[in-house]
């Protein structure tokens, strides 16, 4: 797609608005609207905004910034009205002279896939997004009250939300997501809607479309949608498990039939990578207080820094299949992350296993849930940070994670983290006064 072939398109759709999205550091989608008039000054990179009222953009008096449409994400918004309609474009950020903004999260994802592109590298990625639908209480506030009672790939009518998931994959499916499958998850309440993989930067732009979807359709049902990792106690939580590969052309380079397992040593090397920065890289894949409720033992969540072919008890799990299809999973991200940072931090770790020809441990397929403390530690195997705050902290002495963020990102991302942590420890939780109130 080209400035022209976009301008064609609203024309013969007959649109009337477009949304300029892009988002902020910590993930959130933010939005300018124009009519189609403007659409073309749009196309120019002649756009701006006030960057000083975005999170962790930029200060009051460098406020002026760029907005600049990538032609290859107009789509038409497919819940919105049909005969005047409305259409997307996602958004880097710039300069007020034309410079990518370096705190631009997907300007960040770009550097590094240009890094793995000099290695002779890019990047597959397949996402699973999770989330959980909830009620909505009369005066219209999300509870999380769930509308079902379903499980694991149960079908109607227990799963009362079949019908939302419906209408979300054939929206997806007309803004372009080949979608391989939808179905209940293991909580009551709780669904994933996967679609195929792409290369890194489609893969992110389409996580924050999928997000704003999922929650857009899920109101339109009186449902509220939620990608909060862990929104209801003793029941699993939502994570976004990425499965990621490299190709060189048109072939997988983590595929070798004569290597061990048929996986080669770049493979190998990216998973070495994986789990010597996946503590340095929590933060960002695992970015809210609330996150690392759901990265407990006991919940099918990861918290072991090991990798195995099929157990799915570590953090990096190899799927069977091979050829074109061999991957890795790496199971601790979740759906809050800001997917451009997250994926962008991941293929940092993944290239540096590689630079420095790192070699994993043995892989462990045993259930690492069921190990004692002891036997985990003789074998070598650590954990994820258990709260944000050591998360923070462990992302503060990885300089390979620092850099794949850049310096503005990495500065904006600890202070708001700060601010997050302080604001948390600070109150005074439920739990607290029903345990202490009466007792003290």
């Amino acid at each position: 797609m080209n400035k022209q072939d976009v301008l064609e398109q609203a024309k013969s759709m007959n649109v009337k608005f477009i949304y300029l999205q892009f988002t902020d550091i910590t993930g959130v989608l933010k939005s300018v609207t124009i009519p189609v008039s403007q659409l073309e000054k749009a196309l120019d990179n002649e756009l701006m905004f006030d960057g000083s009222s975005i999170e962790g953009f930029v200060r009051i008096q460098e406020s002026d910034m760029v907005l600049v449409p990538d032609p290859n994400t107009f789509s038409i918004i497919p819940w919105r009205p049909r005969f005047e309609s409305e259409a997307r474009l996602i958004c880097d950020i710039a300069e007020p002279d034309g410079t990518p903004f370096s705190g631009c999260p997907r300007t960040a994802l770009k550097k590094v896939v240009a890094e793995a592109a000099k290695m002779g590298y890019s990047m597959m990625v397949g996402p699973e997004a999770e989330f959980f639908m909830f009620r909505i209480s009369e005066n219209g506030k999300p509870t999380t009250l769930t509308h079902d009672q379903a499980g694991y790939f149960d079908l109607s009518p227990v799963d009362l939300g079949e019908n939302a998931r419906r209408d979300m994959v054939l929206a997806l499916e007309e803004m372009g997501f080949e979608v391989e499958a939808s179905h209940h998850e293991v909580a009551p309440g709780q669904h994933e809607i996967d679609f195929k993989y792409d290369d890194a930067v489609a893969t992110a732009d389409k996580i924050v479309t999928f997000k704003h979807l999922v929650r857009t359709i899920a109101q339109n049902h009186g449902l509220h949608a939620t990608f909060m990792p862990k929104p209801v106690f003793g029941e699993n939580g939502s994570g976004m498990h990425c499965h990621q590969s490299l190709f060189k052309g048109d072939k997988n380079a983590f595929f070798d039939p004569k290597g061990e397992d048929q996986l080669s040593n770049v493979a190998r090397q990216y998973v070495a990578g994986i789990l010597a920065h996946a503590r340095g890289f929590c933060a960002i894949t695992n970015p809210l207080v609330n996150s690392y409720k759901r990265l407990v033992p006991g919940y099918e969540a990861p918290v072991y820094l090991a990798w195995a072919q099929r157990n799915r008890s570590p953090l990096i799990r190899v799927p069977a299949k091979r050829g074109l299809s061999t991957r890795i999973e790496v199971r601790n991200p979740d759906p809050a992350c800001n997917p451009y940072l997250a994926v962008a931090v991941m293929l940092k770790a993944g290239l540096d296993g590689i630079k420095k020809k790192m070699t994993p441990p043995a892989p462990i397929d045993r259930n690492l849930y069921h190990m004692e403390e002891e036997e985990r530690s003789f074998l070598g195997v650590a954990s994820l940070p258990a709260n944000l705050q050591e998360a923070v902290e462990e992302l503060k002495s990885d300089k390979v994670i620092q850099e794949a963020l850049g310096e503005h990102i990495f500065e904006r991302f600890l202070e708001a983290k700060r601010i997050e942590w302080d604001t948390y420890r600070t109150q005074v939780h439920p739990w607290e006064t029903e345990q202490y109130l009466t007792k003290f």
